[in-house]
């Protein structure tokens, strides 16, 4: 299997002085400083958040680090590109997130 590409982002109140952000925003600015495109659309209409030239990148919050897997890992088959993970977590409470998936990314 190919290796997972698995980002955390702790964007917690005190840091950027509000409890949420748009999932756009974070997307917009990881991508772009590591040199991806973003929104590229697939030949089965998906879009990936992003996709760099080594990953197709899916960025979810926390509670939906299922959802994530599954996406990065479609992008994966049509990009034939590594899957790859942004998990945004913005609160404390958040990380119990970040031990699922990776649970989920260890055991297979």
């Amino acid at each position: 299997m190919n290796q997972y590409l698995i980002i955390i982002l702790t964007t917690y109140p005190l840091l950027l002085g509000a409890a949420e952000h748009p999932e756009r925003l974070y997307q917009e600015r990881w991508c772009k400083n590591n040199h991806g495109k973003t929104e590229v659309v697939l030949s089965d209409r998906t879009r990936v958040d992003c996709l760099t030239d080594k990953y197709a990148i899916e960025f979810d919050f926390g509670k939906k680090w299922a959802e994530a897997i599954g996406q990065s890992l479609g992008y994966s088959i049509e990009t034939l590109k590594q899957p790859g993970i942004v998990l945004i977590l913005e609160k404390p409470k958040d990380y119990k997130y970040w031990i699922k998936l990776n649970t989920v990314i260890d055991h297979y």
